[in-house]
């Protein structure tokens, strides 16, 4: 995601949602993987906002869509994008947000505004740096590392200062 897209800034939304479905699409196709049109949709869902989703707020959107679809569907599509890099878990909302970096190799790091609820995925190579080393200095394989920091995004802040 470009500098400029970011969740609480004006910018076309729905380039984001097409450059993450090309990106999943090439994604998918590189590693064999079968993108089925459930999944897609769900990936789809998920990029609507920059609001992170539950299951069940899929599962309700695709039911509304008059899909045929039961939560252990929407979990599977769920499990496969996230174990291609396609989506995030945010474990404290319990949701899932697309990933910013898809198909690159990275420390999930994303600030969430805890009054709009928009989740902008961070890229820090410092402070992945740091966790790595600190890591390896215990002698301990980090596999999966995620940073999740609430506060006030600035929009939120600038809402607050003038209340």
């Amino acid at each position: 995601m470009a500098s400029q897209a970011l969740p609480y800034r004006p910018h076309n939304h729905q380039a984001c949602v097409t450059q993450a479905l090309a990106d999943a699409r090439a994604i998918c196709r590189a590693q064999n993987a079968r993108l089925t049109p459930t999944r897609e949709r769900v990936l789809e869902l998920i990029w609507q906002s920059h609001k992170p989703l539950g299951a069940y707020d899929v599962l309700a959107e695709l039911t509304a869509e008059g899909q045929n679809a039961a939560p252990p569907t929407v979990y599977r599509a769920l499990d496969f994008l996230q174990q291609h890099g396609l989506v995030h878990r945010i474990a404290s909302l319990n949701a899932f947000i697309g990933c910013a970096h898809a198909g690159e190799n990275h420390t999930g790091m994303f600030l969430i505004c805890r009054s709009c609820g928009n989740v902008l995925e961070l890229t820090a190579p410092g402070v992945s740096g740091a966790i790595e080393g600190a890591a390896k200095a215990e002698h301990f394989k980090a596999e999966n590392v995620t940073l999740e920091i609430a506060g006030l995004c600035p929009r939120c802040q600038s809402e607050s200062r003038h209340d």
